[in-house]
């Protein structure tokens, strides 16, 4: 089996002693990701228990595990310390921003401008056919970035409303879906609307699987 290729430090899973949940600062996330897989899952960037625990979407409240399978994006039930599983069923999974804040007013307008660079070397390198954006806050974030650069073949008659779903963008080669954000703070999307947006992008995959052999 080909192993995740490991972009960024190692966050530390497990801190010891009485300071357990303190320097959470420092640490990052890896991503899951390798040359195979056919959708890049994106984040704006780790949350605090993230962090701690060194797993993507580890919020308490966070949907996005329940998501993935009722969607059946994923072949059974899984939690966050399963994310490394995600390649082997054709899955990556990363962030915009690496640095861990307890919510994203407390990001940097230029740590945005320098996600997006480290994040189109990574869409670049790995092709994978669909780019999902895991929020529509993301995709209004990194939408200047992408005007102002003029992608190809990105430009602003492509631009559709924010919206959930599959977007007429594409950034390189790859196909752009904006999914609600599945926190549980996020009031503007009902669980059902949620699972509707994961649910098209599961179909969406199943009618544009390449000739290759796909483990989704």
């Amino acid at each position: 089996m080909t192993k995740s290729v490991k972009v960024g430090a190692r966050a530390n899973i497990r801190q010891k002693g009485a300071d357990a949940n303190s320097g959470w600062e420092e640490l990052r996330l890896r991503d899951r990701i390798r040359p195979d897989v056919r959708l890049l899952l994106v984040g704006i960037n780790p949350g605090v228990r993230s962090a701690i625990t060194g797993h993507h979407f580890a919020g308490f409240s966070n949907r996005f595990w329940k998501l993935l399978w009722e969607a059946r994006l994923v072949p059974e039930p899984i939690t966050f310390e399963d994310d490394d599983r995600l390649p082997d069923w054709g899955i990556g999974i990363t962030n915009l921003i690496a640095r861990p804040t307890p919510g994203i007013n407390d990001l940097r307008p230029a740590e945005y401008a320098e996600g997006w660079r480290v994040l189109e070397r990574k869409i670049v390198r790995f092709k994978p056919p669909v780019v999902a954006l895991v929020g529509v806050t993301l995709y209004r974030a990194i939408l200047p970035l992408l005007l102002e650069n003029d992608v190809p073949p990105l430009r602003r008659s492509n631009i559709a409303p924010l919206t959930v779903g599959l977007q007429k963008a594409l950034i390189g080669e790859s196909r752009l879906f904006v999914l609600p954000n599945p926190s549980g703070r996020n009031a503007n999307f009902s669980y059902a609307e949620m699972l509707d947006a994961f649910t098209q992008l599961a179909r969406y995959l199943r009618s544009t699987k390449r000739q290759a052999p796909s483990r989704i």
